[in-house]
C-alpha cells in the first residue's frame, strides 16, 4: 500500500455537518443479531444441559460478545474442539459484564461443569469468578485476556499484545513516513490488552520525534463508539494523517467517520485482531493493515489443557502463555485461510 501522503484539513464545516447527521449507527455491520446467543439466554441454555450428555462431560465456555467475530471465532473453535474430544460444549456470553459473567459462572457450578473456558470480563473484577471456579473443583482456563492475579486459574492463554502492538506500530510508521499527526483510539479500559496494545505502540512511535500524537479517545472496542469518537477528534483536531486503533472494530468505525466527512484519503488507519471485515477492508484498499491475534489457535489449545487435566489431573507447566501474533498486509493477505487463520503460502 503507498504512503498518501500530505497534510490537509479535514473536511470543510459543511461536510462535517453532513457526516455528523448521517452518523446514526457507524458499526451497522457489528449491530447483535437478534439470533445471537445473549447472556441470558445462555446461561438459561446452559440451565438444560446435562454434564453427563457427552461422553466426558460439560465444558462450558463464556466469551465476551459474540456479534464481535473475534469472540464469536473464540466461543465457536472452543466449543467444536471440545465437542470433537467428546465433551458437551455450551457457550454463554458476559458482554463485558462481570455480573453476568458472574451468574454464567454460578449455572457452571450448578450444571456441574467439568471445565471452565472463559474470557474475563474485567482483569481485577473476574478474579472472585474465577476462584469460585476453582473452590467448587472445576478447572478454569482463561483465553484472550487475563486477570491481574496468578495462581489462581490454571492457565491464561493470550496473544502476545505487546509483540503485535510494535509489529503494527512499525509497519504504520513506515507508511507515515515516520512524519504527521495523529490519533489513537484506545480499548476497553477494564482489559489489560488495551493499555499493553497502547503502550507498544507508544514505545516505537516515540523513535520517530516527527510524528505527534494530538488526540485519543476510548471506544471500548467497538465500531459505534470507534466511529463516533473519531467524528470528536476530527473536530478538535482539524489535521491529522493517521489513526492507530486497538482494535479492528475501532478502526472500522473510523473509516466509516472519515468517509463520511470525506477525509479519508490521505489518512493511514491501522488495526488490530485479523477480523474477516478487516481482511475485506485491506483489500478495498481501505485499512492500511491489521495484526493479527491467533485467537482459533489459543481457543483450540484451551480445550486441550482442559481436556488432559480432566484425563490426567495434570495442570499445565506455565500457567501464562502468550501466542505470537501477525502482521497482516495487502502483501501477505492471500494467506488467509479462514477467519482469524493465516498459513504461510
Amino acid at each position: 500500500m503507498l504512503r498518501r501522503k500530505g497534510m490537509r484539513t479535514i473536511a470543510l464545516a459543511g461536510a462535517l455537518l453532513l457526516g455528523l447527521a448521517a452518523c446514526g449507527n457507524g458499526g451497522g455491520d457489528t449491530d447483535v443479531d437478534d439470533s445471537a446467543e445473549t447472556p441470558d439466554n445462555a446461561a438459561q441454555e446452559a440451565d438444560t444441559a446435562d454434564g453427563d450428555d457427552g461422553e466426558g462431560g460439560l465444558i462450558t465456555i463464556i466469551v465476551n460478545d459474540p456479534s464481535n467475530p473475534y469472540w464469536k471465532t473464540e466461543g465457536d473453535v472452543a466449543q467444536a474442539k471440545a465437542e470433537e474430544l467428546g465433551y458437551t460444549a455450551t457457550v454463554g456470553a458476559h458482554n463485558g459484564d462481570a455480573n453476568k459473567e458472574n451468574n454464567l459462572v454460578d449455572t457452571a457450578i450448578s450444571n456441574n461443569s467439568v471445565a471452565l473456558i472463559m474470557d474475563p470480563a474485567d482483569a481485577d473484577g473476574s478474579i472472585a469468578a474465577v476462584q469460585k471456579a476453582m473452590d467448587a473443583d472445576i478447572p478454569v482456563f482463561l483465553v484472550n485476556a487475563e486477570i491481574n492475579e496468578s495462581g489462581v486459574a490454571l492457565a491464561q492463554l493470550v496473544s502476545n499484545n505487546a509483540q503485535g502492538a510494535a509489529l503494527g506500530a512499525e509497519y504504520w510508521a513506515e507508511l507515515m513516513e515516520e512524519s504527521g499527526k495523529y490519533v489513537e483510539l484506545f480499548g476497553l479500559p477494564s482489559d489489560n490488552n488495551a493499555q499493553t496494545r497502547s503502550n507498544g505502540y507508544t514505545t516505537v512511535i516515540s523513535q520517530y520525534p516527527d510524528l505527534e500524537q494530538v488526540g485519543e479517545e476510548v471506544a471500548d472496542w467497538d465500531r459505534t463508539k470507534g466511529h463516533d469518537k473519531m467524528q470528536a477528534l476530527m473536530q478538535a483536531n482539524p489535521e491529522i494523517d493517521g489513526v492507530i486503533s486497538g482494535n479492528d472494530e475501532m478502526a472500522l468505525g473510523a473509516i466509516a467517520a472519515l468517509k463520511e466527512a470525506d477525509a479519508f484519503d490521505d489518512i493511514i488507519v491501522g488495526g488490530f485482531d485479523g477480523s474477516p471485515d478487516a481482511i475485506e477492508s485491506i483489500e478495498d484498499g481501505e485499512l492500511a493493515y491489521t495484526v493479527l491475534q491467533p485467537v482459533a489457535t489459543f481457543a483450540e489449545k484451551a480445550i486441550e489443557l482442559a481436556d488432559e487435566y480432566i484425563r490426567t489431573g495434570e495442570a499445565p507447566e506455565e500457567e501464562k502463555q502468550s501466542f505470537d501474533c501477525i502482521l497482516i498486509t495487502p502483501d501477505n493477505i492471500d494467506n488467509m485461510v479462514a477467519p482469524f487463520t493465516y498459513e504461510e503460502s
